[in-house]
């Protein structure tokens, strides 16, 4: 038996044998449950897909698979059905992002922390919203991805989990919990990257944020996907970045780190001369839409650049700095 190795004849055979029987005494006599992520699509019918992909294998080999024999899912009966021409369609959306829920909970903080309904005009904006600004690929979505409906449920899941509330809480994510903590810690400052987001959203050639962009990953939750990539796009900014260092450089400065003094071209030579990274000091959410000023920017090394993103509130170079001293001395101490 090759495993996962389908005719289309086998795939239709299962099909035709669930429907005889009916859903509920095919999936009981061969053991499977109903399915969670994907379903096939035959003739606009919905069927399990892992149980019709395990049931397959008795026609193409002479035995059905058993159900913890393999997995249903992306690289599973998935792929085995798709790679003989077959429609699956993932049932379960996507999870809410962060830059997600920090939009849904701003509706909730300025609603007195209660839910909205689906019918509200917020909700249905902020749906339209969500369609459009997260890159989750359009094939794992459902028919009700970010639907109103979808939206009005995350406003519920963030009011009733808020601390102290006197009902009993819906099922919510971790994610959720982080975005409301977070809100409560500092609601202004929520609320403007929320404000934000919005408006990065709506600029003209906004290209939708992966939830698994990688290159943005390592930045701390609170400032999301969509301001880290405008706030890397401005600090990478060729332009800008040569303005700078030529003003360091008339200066009577030189291109080493403003914290550790790591000079590329000094260790590295001709391969690092005139190499350094340019660090945005002031987060988007707090400088918003204002233009960056050269006395805005810092000349870092990688290391100390990744150190003063990995965790918010980001430390300014001089605050590194110090604790760059702080360690260095613990360090000296103890040997």
């Amino acid at each position: 038996m090759q495993k996962g190795k389908l005719s289309r004849e086998s795939v239709l055979r299962a099909v035709a044998e669930c429907n005889a029987k009916g859903e509920e005494p095919f999936l009981a006599e061969y053991g499977y449950g109903k399915a969670l992520d994907y379903v096939l699509v035959v003739d606009g019918r919905e069927y399990h897909s892992k149980a019709v992909a395990g049931v397959a294998h008795k026609y193409e080999y002479g035995r059905a698979l058993l159900h913890k024999e393999f997995s249903g899912g992306r690289t599973g009966a998935a792929a085995w059905l798709k790679a003989v021409g077959f429609t699956v369609k993932q049932v379960r959306n996507p999870a809410w992002t962060w830059d997600e829920a920090v939009l849904a909970c701003a509706l909730v903080v300025q609603n007195d922390w209660r839910g909205l309904p689906a019918e509200h005009e917020d909700v249905r904006t902020l749906s339209a919203l969500l369609q459009t600004m997260t890159a989750h690929a359009a094939a794992p979505r459902g028919e009700a991805f970010r639907s109103p409906n979808s939206v009005a449920r995350k406003t519920y899941d963030l009011a009733t989990n808020r601390p102290g509330y006197a009902g009993k809480p819906t099922n919510a994510a971790k994610n959720d919990h982080e975005v409301i903590k977070a809100f409560l810690d500092d609601e202004t400052g929520m609320l403007e990257v929320a404000r934000r987001i919005r408006g990065l959203v709506a600029e003209p050639g906004f290209v939708p944020v992966s939830a698994d962009d990688a290159d943005t990953e390592e930045f701390e939750a609170r400032e999301g996907r969509v301001i880290a990539r405008e706030h890397l796009r401005r600090e990478r900014d060729g332009k800008l970045k040569g303005q700078k260092i030529k003003a360091v450089l008339k200066a009577g400065g030189s291109l080493a780190c403003e914290v550790c003094t790591f000079n590329f071209g000094a260790v590295y030579g001709e391969r690092g001369a005139g190499y350094i990274e340019c660090h945005h000091i002031v987060p988007l959410h707090v400088a918003g839409e204002s233009t960056t000023r050269l006395s805005d920017l810092a000349l870092i090394c990688s290391n100390c650049h990744r150190m003063i993103h990995r965790q918010a509130p980001w430390p300014t170079p001089a605050q590194l700095r110090e604790l760059l001293r702080t360690g260095e001395d613990a360090v000296e101490s103890s040997s």
